[in-house]
């Protein structure tokens, strides 16, 4: 049974990593529709809007009180999310709100002995938003993968994007409904943990090497490099019986992806690369790696 401190802690980590995440999904998805698809440009953008309030909400909650590590991991915010932001925004015409990114940066941390009984009233308040937003954008996410797998709306965003999304949609919503039962939000196994996360990389390296100017060969081959690395170490992380031996390749691979990446998001802020990714969309690409990372040096 998880003690009440914890829970409140790890509930707010979980809403800053997790709800910024969401809103951004949120965007990708309404960047990636036709104008014949306005409505769903709409409801995109209803949950855009909604995970940022959940976001300022927690932010607000959180200061004084996260842990050191999380703060400075950079799964929250990088050095190049307000600028991504910015020209996400620019590119798109899709409003951003970004002084939340400026009120995340500035969190403090804190001793979790100095948190009052009376925030866990309003932590329970939270995750029950956050689970019924989550319960409206699952839905949502799976209602586009459904059209489009039926060839009945067309959308710039592959249909194993929308499926990756619902994917770490339905992970946050499996970690607030444990905590909201009681159970350790730690309680996942670092095998499970992998094989998540591994399955994501994998799949990222798979995306930007499909969003490159085919002219960029040689980071179209890294990423067809890393791809391969990661389906290699999904394999053996699903059927090892040492899971130390693979803990330590995911950490030094993914450590190797983050160079990466943080290479990718100075290109794409600075016009150096050619491709089709958002600035926002490398920046998040990135901070996953980030929170992957962490996740792997605890």
């Amino acid at each position: 049974m998880i003690d009440m401190k914890k829970y409140i802690v790890l509930s707010l980590e979980l809403h800053l990593f997790f709800a910024r995440i969401m809103k951004e999904h949120a965007l990708f998805l309404k960047a990636g529709f036709t104008p014949v698809n306005q409505d769903f440009a709409k409801e995109a953008e209803f949950y855009k809007r909604e995970f940022e309030k959940l976001l300022r909400r927690s932010i607000f909650l959180s200061d004084g009180i996260i842990d050191r590590c999380v703060l400075s991991s950079g799964e929250l915010v990088t050095e190049f999310t307000a600028n991504a932001e910015k020209q996400t925004q620019s590119f798109t015409g899709i409003q951003i709100d970004r002084e939340i990114t400026r009120m995340e940066s500035r969190l403090r941390c804190g001793d979790p002995a100095c948190i009052k009984p009376n925030l866990f009233r309003q932590i329970k308040q939270l995750n029950q938003t956050a689970l019924r937003l989550l319960n409206g954008l699952i839905g949502f996410k799976e209602k586009i993968l459904h059209r489009m797998l039926n060839c009945s709306m067309f959308t710039m965003n592959y249909p194993l994007l929308i499926e990756h999304i619902i994917r770490e949609a339905k992970l946050y919503q499996t970690f607030l409904s444990n905590a909201e039962r009681g159970v350790d939000l730690d309680g996942q196994s670092m095998r499970e943990t992998e094989i998540f996360w591994n399955q994501i990389m994998m799949e990222h390296a798979m995306f930007i090497r499909g969003l490159l100017d085919p002219a960029e060969d040689e980071l179209v081959n890294a990423s067809h490099n890393f791809a391969e690395e990661y389906a290699s170490l999904l394999s053996r992380a699903r059927a090892a019986n040492n899971e130390s031996m693979i803990h330590q390749e995911s950490l030094k691979e993914t450590l190797k992806f983050r160079e990466f990446k943080t290479a990718g998001v100075k290109g794409i802020e600075a016009c150096e690369i050619r491709s089709i990714i958002l600035p926002l969309l490398a920046d998040h690409v990135l901070r996953e790696a980030n929170h992957y990372i962490r996740l792997l040096n605890k």
